[in-house]
C-alpha cells in the first residue's frame, strides 16, 4: 500500500475535506508517515484567499514536489488557479479533492477494512458485499492483501442494506473491490440479483453501484443495463475504469479487458439509459506506453466523452511486476498527464454546461461549504444548492432543483 503526507491550509472546511481524504485513504489500507521526504506521494490542500497566500502555496509546493517521489495539489487554489503550478513548472497533480484517494490508489482496486460489515456514515450506507477480486494486474499490490473474491450470499447483503436503510440511510453505496464480479467464486454471476433486491427495500432512498472492472462486467452488460433501466433507485452511473486506450497496453497491465470490450459496455449502457454517468480512470506513463499508445488513450477519452475521470500517473509498487520493468521519465509522465488532465476538464465542463436551465430531482447527501449542501441527480451528477438554510434543506431531502450554473466539477442548482 501507499504511504502519504498531507498539509492542509485554509479554512475549517479544507480541514474537513482533508480528513475525508484521509479517512479513505486508511479504508483502503494507506498509511500516513512522518514527512513527505518519507512518503510515497504528498498532498497539500491549498488556500487562494489573497495574493500573499497564493505565493506560499506556489513556494510550498515546489518544495514539496523535490521532497517527495509524487505530489497532489488539491483545495481552494487548485481549482481556481490550478494552471499556476503548471505554469510555475511544479511537477505535481492538480485534483478536485474528491479525486485525491482514487489517484493516490495508482489504478488498484480499493482494500476496505477487515470483513464485510456495513457502515453508516451520516446519510450514505458503505455496504462492502464482498472481499477480493478476480484480476492479477501487473501494477497491483492490493492483490496481496485481499486474494480472491469471496462473496457473502445475497440475501445476506440483501439484509445488511435493509439494516442500513431502518438506521437512517438515504444512499447504499455498493463497494467491494470489482463489484462486477460479485459471486464468481460461487459459479454466479449475481449483481444483478443483489441490486434488484436491494432496490425492492422499502423506502425512499437510492444506491450507488462502486468500482466495476470491464472484465467482469462484459459477459452481464445486457442484464445488469436492464436492471439500471428498470429501477428508479438506481443511480444511473458506474464506475468502469479502463486504464488505458490502447491493447497492447492492456495485455502488458494484464487487465481482463480489451478496449472493444469496454466499448460494448458504454454502447449498451447508451442504448438502454436515457442519460447516464459513465466514470473511468486512465493510468498514464504506464512503462511500456508509448507515444502512440498514448494517443489511443487521449482518442479513447475523446470518443467516450466520460463524465467523471480520474488521471493517474504510474507509480511502482514494491513487490509487483510493473515495478521490474524499466520506467518512463518523469517528464514524460508530467506531459502526457497534463494532457489528458486538460482534456478531461474540458470534457466534464461541457457535459456540467449542458446541465444549465434543465430541472433535476436529487438527494441532499451532505453538507457543504458555509450554509450549502452537496446533492446528487439520478445520475450521481454532485449538484450544489447554496443558502440551504433559507431554503429549510438539509441531509436527507430529496427535492427538485433547477440547474443556475457549473464550476466544472458540479453544477449549482436553485430550489424549485
Amino acid at each position: 500500500m501507499a504511504t502519504y503526507h498531507i498539509e492542509t491550509y485554509g479554512c475549517t472546511s479544507n480541514r474537513g475535506e482533508s480528513r475525508e481524504i484521509e479517512r479513505r485513504l486508511r479504508d483502503g489500507g494507506h498509511r500516513p508517515v512522518d514527512g513527505p521526504a518519507e512518503a510515497d506521494v504528498a498532498i497539500l490542500n491549498t488556500c487562494t484567499v489573497v495574493e500573499k497566500t497564493e505565493r506560499n502555496m506556489l513556494r510550498r509546493a515546489e518544495e514539496l514536489s523535490e521532497e517527495t517521489a509524487d505530489l497532489i495539489v488539491t483545495g481552494c487554489m487548485a481549482l481556481a488557479q490550478g494552471e499556476q503550478f503548471a505554469e510555475s513548472d511544479v511537477d505535481a497533480q492538480v485534483l478536485h479533492w474528491e479525486d485525491v484517494p482514487t489517484a493516490v490508489m495508482n489504478g488498484e482496486c480499493p482494500t476496505p477494512t477487515e470483513g464485510t460489515a456495513p457502515v453508516l456514515d451520516g446519510q450514505v450506507g458503505i455496504l462492502p458485499i464482498a472481499r477480493g477480486c478476480m484480476s492479477n494486474c501487473s501494477y497491483c499490490i492490493t492483490k496481496f492483501a485481499t486474494g480472491r473474491i469471496d462473496s457473502p450470499p445475497v440475501a445476506e447483503n440483501v439484509e445488511k442494506a435493509r439494516a442500513l436503510v431502518h438506521a437512517g440511510a438515504k444512499e447504499i453505496r455498493v463497494t467491494g473491490q470489482d463489484t462486477g464480479v460479485y459471486g464468481w467464486d460461487e459459479g454466479e454471476r449475481k449483481l444483478p440479483e443483489l441490486l434488484d433486491r436491494i432496490c425492492d427495500i422499502d423506502g425512499e432512498f437510492r444506491v450507488r453501484v462502486g468500482m466495476a472492472n470491464p472484465g467482469g462486467i462484459h459477459g452481464i452488460r445486457e442484464e445488469l443495463a436492464d436492471v439500471f433501466a428498470r429501477n428508479e433507485k438506481l443511480y444511473d452511473f458506474i464506475h468502469l475504469p479502463v486504464q488505458s486506450g490502447s491493447d497492447e497496453v492492456l495485455e502488458e497491465m494484464r487487465r481482463q479487458h480489451r478496449v472493444d470490450g469496454f466499448l460494448d459496455i458504454v454502447e449498451t449502457f447508451d442504448e438502454r439509459l436515457d442519460e447516464w454517468t459513465l466514470s473511468t480512470d486512465f493510468i498514464v506513463g504506464f512503462p511500456t506506453e508509448t507515444d502512440h499508445d498514448h494517443e489511443q488513450s487521449m482518442a479513447l477519452l475523446r470518443e467516450v466523452r466520460p463524465e467523471k475521470v480520474n488521471v493517474t500517473r504510474f507509480s511502482k509498487r514494491p513487490g509487483t511486476e510493473a515495478a521490474e520493468m524499466k520506467g518512463l521519465g518523469g517528464q514524460t509522465k508530467k506531459d502526457r498527464s497534463k494532457e489528458m488532465s486538460a482534456a478531461k476538464r474540458e470534457i466534464v465542463g461541457e457535459a456540467y454546461e449542458a446541465m444549465v436551465g434543465t430541472e433535476r430531482h436529487v438527494l441532499v447527501v451532505e453538507e457543504g461549504t458555509g450554509d450549502s449542501v452537496k446533492c446528487r441527480d439520478g445520475a450521481y451528477r454532485q449538484v450544489i444548492v447554496q443558502h440551504a438554510d433559507d431554503h429549510g434543506v438539509e441531509p436527507g431531502d430529496f427535492l427538485d432543483v433547477e440547474i443556475t450554473g457549473q464550476n466544472t466539477m458540479y453544477a449549482f442548482g436553485e430550489p424549485i
